[in-house]
């Protein structure tokens, strides 16, 4: 059975994957993104986890049990930064939206969208610009009001040959969802 608020497995799978040769970590880096509903922030799946998931999505066949604390770091620190962004605009503009209240933004859930391109993400693309590799939504709770943002994840290989930060993450509010 899976989660309704991360789309992953209710019970984490921390067993080694079918033909897996090596040994993962299955420790759980806690973030630092709120979670609605509690007083806890979300904890990241553990390198075994993210590899599990690959499997389970037949996505694997590109990564090694060795590429995988690199892979969870960097999906760890994509989401600080997604997060980040996003209290941008709600720290800008969140006041504005019809029902917002002063209380902290929490996440509540978020849906990976990988084959789903965002209405944005598609006028770029008949711009000539590049697609995303990935879209997420993201609802955030603000005091009983939600809040739908669409994430799309671009890579850039120039920054990543030099050396800079390869990643830009464009965050906004979605088109359907002032609420």
């Amino acid at each position: 059975a899976m989660n309704p608020a991360n789309s992953m497995p209710l019970q984490p799978n921390q067993r080694r994957a079918p033909g897996q040769k090596e040994e993962l970590p299955t420790f759980r880096q806690v973030s630092s993104i709120p979670k609605a509903g509690t007083d806890e922030t979300w904890v990241y799946p553990s390198q075994q986890m993210f590899y599990n998931s690959l499997v389970r999505k037949n996505k694997a066949d590109d990564v090694t049990e060795k590429d995988m604390a690199a892979v969870v770091t960097t999906h760890n620190a994509v989401n600080e930064g997604t997060w980040a962004r996003l209290l941008q605009w709600e720290q800008a503009y969140g006041r504005l939206f019809p029902g917002s209240s002063k209380d902290e933004p929490r996440l509540l859930h978020f849906r990976g969208r990988p084959h789903d391109l965002s209405p944005k993400a598609r006028l770029k693309k008949l711009l000539g610009y590049g697609q995303p590799f990935d879209r997420h939504d993201w609802t955030v709770d603000r005091g009983g009001r939600e809040m739908r943002y669409v994430i799309d994840f671009y890579y850039d290989d120039a920054a990543s040959e030099s050396n800079r930060w390869p990643f830009y993450i464009d965050v906004r509010p979605a088109l359907d969802s002032p609420t």
